[in-house]
């Protein structure tokens, strides 16, 4: 049988994938809620009358932001955590490894020089003046790349915008983030999500910056890449128009914070325009290095509530979004929701409630949109809604109910599998993939990480259904040899990544139509490595991606026997080119390789071992090299210790820029590099 093809439409503020990703089950049950539907709540009550209150949270971890009430004043006003000074820290970066956005190791080419955000704030103080990034100039080229903005747009500093800029004003929360006139609600929903994670949030930005102390117009963010993370530099002029911010800007006039983060974030991908459509999930795994399972609502686990409530309470990040009208852009339902928009989760509780002669708990969200204004529900448990009076005043208090029109509203889960349609939960770490309880001694997710290439006419063999060249594709071989501690079967769980593919759509590129299959080796002494086209012909795959898609990333969960298998990631046609980055999970330790054959090198021409020259006349005297040939030789030296530095240490896509390089100089190159500095 055919694979299938799914299409993810790009719209303009959001994707949505016309037809199902896999159900991600997870083996819990729900507990049951007396009240799990609310439209069996009477309508016809009065409104609630009570104050508006929220609460400060109760750690640093806060679900909203905190409110104080002035003691002379009826009037609540948010406060939010963090002040707008360097905080210095005792580890660095939570004990996480982090390259330069071009350094070596980063996964990143250089576009100029390596910018390093201490030594480049030091030479600018020194100096006396403020940072101006040539690596994304303030001119158009950091704008777009295919249609120029509708307005003029001036570059200005946060000094010339506002009287007093401030990184924070009364710290950050989700109610700073508005989005401006880019198409990225995506990005925006996963940045709301971010402020309620205090760790988390300080893991993007770091601590050391602000507009007071050290202040030199530059400023820095960090951001997972493909198994990496990356420090981005920035300079704090910003996109506007007759004097206002033109894209993510905070509700404050003079809090900068968002507007730089959304900088630094279309810097890392070329421009602002690349930021125009995503998915939440890719933000959201950006800004902590996560995995994604993500639930179409008409394909979901009778427990879906349940997994909300865990992923909730492990600190998982939650967004949403209702598939797009095809005719209209931002059509609005009649129940006040946006259609082909982003919303985050910001709160999940199983609520208790309060009737005549009965009592119980009902299962509510609550979401917000990043608009950060009225646009919100309008149906049972909105604001103002009557339901609101049968929630005892306790239970208020712990929600930080407030009726704001700022974009966040609740509803009851029941209303939100009837009208949104996709979900995505991106898990913090391997731990928060567990499906049970988090209890003391359970054993950490064992993770093997692999990157690799689809090359033309090499290793981009397409899908099953292209039976002649899918043997061509990457092939990777996992033993699982322990079955979990509650099963026979072992817990796998698959994330197929595509690599640098918002970067490069300034070329006309887009996200190629990705996939896997998994195929069970019975006697995996016997194969060959890679396996080859008569293994596929012969056996049927025994687990796969329920379809090949147009994501970022396709991510699956799976029960399998313990045994050997093969992993087999490709694109959906034959001959798509692509780099790609392969996660697996497992409960137990796996055992993970390439399933390739060693490749060694064949006898070496005498000639090449000595790099000077050294061809050998009839009577065995040296006859010295051509001067062309000893100086191409001489170039693809340079050319490998300028990539390779000090070290002489190449990674492989510095290898492969280097053989190509040599290749053009002629193949006695290609083996004088590969002799004297790769197998020696």
């Amino acid at each position: 049988m055919d694979l299938r093809r799914s299409k993810y439409a790009n719209y303009r503020y959001s994707n949505y994938m016309q037809e199902g990703l896999a159900v991600l089950k997870i083996g819990s049950s729900v507990e049951a809620a007396i009240f799990t539907d609310d439209r069996t709540i009477g309508r016809n009550n009065n409104v609630l009358h009570s104050a508006k209150r929220e609460f400060a949270a109760k750690n640093s971890v806060a679900s909203s932001p905190s409110k104080s009430r002035d003691e002379n004043s009826a009037t609540w006003e948010r406060k939010k955590p963090c002040d707008d000074k360097a905080i210095r820290t005792t580890k660095n970066f939570i004990g996480k490894s982090c390259y330069n956005l071009g350094e070596k190791g980063s996964g990143f080419r250089p576009r100029g020089e390596v910018q390093d955000f201490n030594t480049l704030r030091r030479e600018c103080l020194a100096a006396g003046r403020l940072f101006e990034d040539p690596e994304f100039p303030a001119n158009d080229s950091s704008l777009y790349f295919s249609r120029r903005p509708d307005r003029y747009i001036e570059w200005k500093r946060p000094m010339e915008i506002a009287d007093d800029p401030q990184l924070f004003v009364e710290g950050f929360s989700r109610f700073d983030v508005q989005q401006g006139e880019l198409g990225d609600c995506w990005l925006l929903a996963a940045v709301a999500n971010l402020t309620m994670h205090q760790n988390l949030f300080f893991q993007v930005m770091p601590e050391d910056q602000s507009f007071e102390e050290n202040y030199a117009g530059i400023f820095h963010f960090r951001f997972w890449q493909y198994g990496r993370w990356v420090d981005v530099v920035i300079d704090d002029r910003l996109p506007t128009c007759r004097g206002e911010l033109v894209y993510l800007h905070s509700a404050e006039n003079n809090e900068f914070w968002s507007a730089l983060l959304e900088k630094a974030y279309a810097k890392l991908h070329g421009s602002y325009e690349a930021l125009k459509g995503g998915s939440t999930c890719e933000a959201m795994e950006d800004f902590t290095g996560g995995v994604t399972e993500m639930y179409q609502m008409d394909q979901t686990p009778p427990n879906l509530f349940n997994i909300l409530l865990k992923a909730f309470e492990r600190n998982s990040l939650l967004g949403c979004s209702i598939e797009p009208d095809p005719n209209v852009v931002e059509a609005e339902t009649p129940q006040g929701l946006i259609r082909g928009h982003a919303y985050s989760i910001t709160q999940v509780k199983n609520v208790e409630i309060h009737m005549p002669n009965r009592y119980g708990t009902i299962p509510l969200l609550r979401l917000r949109n990043p608009w950060g204004n009225e646009a919100e529900w309008n149906g049972p448990w909105s604001d103002q809604s009557p339901e609101w009076r049968f929630i005892p005043d306790h239970e208020k208090e712990e929600l930080g109910l407030t009726f704001d029109m700022d974009g966040e509203f609740w509803m009851s889960f029941h209303d939100f599998t009837r009208h949104f349609t996709q979900l995505e939960i991106c898990n913090l770490n391997p731990d928060s993939l567990t499906t049970d309880d988090i209890s003391a001694g359970k054993k950490r997710w064992e993770m093997s990480v692999f990157e690799g290439e689809w090359v033309r006419g090499v290793t981009a063999g397409g899908c099953r259904n292209f039976l002649e060249t899918f043997w061509h594709n990457p092939q990777y071989r996992i033993t699982l040899e322990c079955p979990d501690e509650d099963d026979d079967k072992c817990t796998v769980i698959i994330a197929l990544m595509q690599k640098n593919r918002r970067a490069q759509r300034r070329m006309g590129a887009d996200c190629l139509t990705i996939g896997f299959a998994i195929y069970h080796l019975e006697y995996p002494e016997r194969l060959p490595k890679p396996l080859d086209i008569n293994f596929f012909k012969y056996n049927a795959s025994v687990g796969r991606s329920p379809a090949f898609i147009n994501l970022r990333e396709v991510t699956c969960r799976f029960k399998l026997p313990p045994g050997v298998y093969c992993i087999v990631p490709s694109t959906f046609d034959p001959n798509e080119e692509g780099e790609f980055l392969l996660r697996i999970f497992s409960e137990n330790k796996n055992n993970m390789e390439e399933n390739d054959e060693e490749v060694g090198i064949g006898d070496v021409d005498d000639r090449i071992i000595n790099p000077a020259g050294g061809k050998e006349d009839q009577n065995g005297d040296n006859v010295p090299d051509e001067p062309e040939e000893d100086r191409n030789t001489e170039k693809v030296r340079e050319f490998f210790k300028k990539l390779a530095g000090p070290d002489l240490e190449v990674d492989w896509m510095e290898l492969k820029d280097i053989l190509d390089f040599a290749m053009r100089k002629g193949k006695c190159c290609v083996c004088a590099l590969l002799t004297r500095y790769i197998f020696t």
